[in-house]
């Protein structure tokens, strides 16, 4: 029997062999393999939970070899499986199935939660171990990875279940590894809904609720920009509401992210809702895009499959803003740190809200603005043209308390969250049945191939095109936009309705037009 612990890097870490050679000699305990200085002071914690168990330690010169060699191990988390190699050479345990073996001991031998569960779990089952020895608290976060778990609570009933395993029994359970996360691949899901957080709350937004809707259904991005207290952040943080939850698969990659930055509280589930994040206007460029010692996820990893909300957004750095780009192009993003590298998923929808210029009432019919053409030019162009070119939804709003909507969003001025969310399911549904993913991510090749237009649409499609400067990338967005807008009406082929709409929310205005 081989244990195993897990150093975790980045996206990926690295599978530690833990082996111990028992010799006789003066009585000292070493660690080899590239410890950091928590696993070296390990030495201690195992000795003392050892003993405190009602174990005897070994009375010999203990070795303690962590390998590879070449990988930096750090963290509490190796301190359980430690323990565990050292009672198995103390008893010259021999046969059983391999194991993982993740945990902090305290002094009294009971086992404490750490971060990165369920990387550590995923990663062994890619390296065929079949079964693990887990904190009990992070027994729920291990689940959906198809390997069997051993949750334990303290080093005694850690080292029943690696007897057990020697002796070929499976100490380990293996019913809610696979039947945890009970999903329907067809039906479209939805959290519960919030009082607090629900639709029926913004007034005479239709407009921008409309975007909302469009943007859910369809994954796409979207920039709200008006004066203060016209409902954008008021909108915006109601979105959740209306998203459909994780897939399976979405589901296990989040839940790993999440797990790798130690925000799976203990006795957590797998996470099911997609996440939303809003990080402050203060955020460094390690915050947004990720960084350390240990490569751990920035926020728009941290809202993979989910939405990144800027609030403020022409108050973040620059150099943050600029961060988002590659990311919203490739679904990913790549850090490097002291010769390694790791990628992380960062496929996200962003959401901006923001102020028309720098007093923010800049095209008010209420109140003055103060700022100078230049200032409301610097202004939108911290934001850059080429960020705002990979917004599809572009939504400029007037005053709360004036006529902000057209006739034709006037069902929307007051409309519930659990009334929208029906039309965002089918339109769900036509993507996934359709092509497997939502719209937003079409690639240019599969833009002539899944969007069918009908002739009357093709011809107003190439009319607003020749009128407009668009670029390559933006009529690329108003086909997206337009199948979103078809689907969620159940339509099978884009008309020109479709199309005029998502002209509508594709076009530059309201002071948008400066950055191009």
């Amino acid at each position: 029997m081989n244990i195993f612990s897990f150093s975790p890097f980045g996206y990926e870490g690295a599978m530690v062999n833990v082996e111990v050679d028992l010799r006789r000699g003066i009585p000292s305990v070493d660690v080899v393999g590239l410890a950091d200085g928590a696993v070296k002071e390990s030495r201690e914690r195992m000795r003392a939970a050892i003993r405190n168990c009602g174990f005897e330690f070994p009375q010999d010169r203990v070795l303690i070899s962590l390998s590879p060699a070449d990988v930096k191990k750090e963290g509490a988390g190796f301190d359980l499986a430690i323990a565990l190699a050292v009672l198995a050479a103390k008893n010259s345990f021999d046969g059983g199935e391999d194991c993982l073996v993740m945990g902090e001991l305290d002094l009294s031998g009971n086992i404490r939660p750490v971060r990165g569960i369920n990387a550590a779990v995923s990663t062994a089952k890619e390296q065929g171990i079949k079964w693990c020895i887990i904190p009990s608290e992070n027994e729920r976060e291990a689940l959906n990875c198809g390997l069997g778990v051993c949750a334990v609570e303290n080093l005694s009933k850690a080292f029943e279940c690696l007897a057990s395993a020697v002796k070929g029994e499976k100490p380990y359970s293996e019913a809610g590894a696979s039947d945890a996360f009970v999903h329907e691949t067809e039906e479209v899901c939805f959290a519960p809904l919030d009082p607090s957080m629900d639709f029926s709350s913004v007034k005479n937004q239709g407009k921008l609720v409309r975007a909302l809707q469009i943007a859910a259904a369809g994954g796409h991005n979207l920039i709200a920009y008006g004066p203060p207290g016209c409902g954008k952040t008021l909108s915006i943080q109601r979105i959740p509401s209306i998203l459909p939850c994780l897939s399976l698969e979405e589901s296990c990659t989040v839940t790993r992210i999440y797990s790798l930055a130690g925000l799976i509280p203990p006795g957590g589930e797998p996470i099911k809702t997609r996440p939303f994040r809003a990080p402050h206007q203060s955020a460094t460029l390690e915050g947004m895009a990720g960084g350390g010692n240990q490569c751990r996820p920035g926020e728009v990893s941290l809202a993979h499959n989910g939405v990144l909300f800027l609030d403020e957004a022409a108050e973040f750095r620059t150099n943050v803003l600029q961060s988002l780009r590659i990311p919203l192009e490739l679904g990913s993003i790549t850090l490097s740190r002291a010769g390694r590298h790791t990628v992380f998923p960062a496929r996200f929808q962003l959401f901006m809200a923001a102020n028309p210029c720098p007093c923010g009432n800049y095209g008010s019919e209420n109140r003055i603005c103060v700022c100078s053409p230049h200032a409301v030019e610097t202004y939108w162009k911290k934001l850059s043209g080429p960020l705002l070119d990979r917004i599809d939804i572009r939504v400029p709003l007037l005053d709360s308390y004036s006529e902000n909507s057209q006739d034709k969003y006037e069902y929307y001025n007051n409309v519930s969250s659990a009334k929208l969310r029906p039309s965002i399911a089918l339109a769900v549904h036509m993507q996934r049945r359709r092509q497997g993913k939502n719209n937003a991510s079409l690639t240019p090749e599969e833009i002539s191939t899944k969007i069918v237009l009908e002739e009357d649409a093709e011809s107003t499609f190439e009319e607003l095109i020749v009128s407009s400067n668009f670029s390559g990338r933006a009529e690329h967005s108003i086909l997206k936009l337009s199948r979103t807008i078809a689907d969620l009406e159940g339509c099978e082929k884009v008309s020109s309705n479709h199309i005029a709409e998502a002209y509508e929310f594709r076009k530059n205005e309201g002071g948008l037009e400066i950055c191009f």
